[in-house]
């Protein structure tokens, strides 16, 4: 365990931000989720909402460093595929 004051402050410091970006992690995997649960649904209309509304998370996580770009983009365009593919 910390001994020094300064170790003491780093490590409730990096605590706090663990639980923080844990958080944010959540909510972007939650808003994945509900995209592909109205995809499993079969409605097209809900699943394009759902789609919208997890875009700018991603976006958000990515410049939050939650994150990496590459990563969301993929998450973005297999989900945007799925959905597309719902009307062929």
């Amino acid at each position: 365990m910390a001994n020094s004051t300064q170790a003491k402050k780093r490590a409730r410091q990096s605590e706090k931000r663990r639980q923080h970006n844990a958080s944010l992690r959540s909510i972007m995997r939650t808003s994945i989720k509900k995209v592909v649960a109205a995809i499993a649904t079969g409605n097209q209309e809900d699943a394009n909402k759902a789609y919208q509304t997890a875009v700018p998370i991603l976006d958000t996580m990515v410049n939050k460093g939650i994150s990496h770009k590459n990563k969301a983009s993929r998450q973005k365009s297999r989900l945007n595929a799925r959905v597309r593919a719902m009307s062929a």
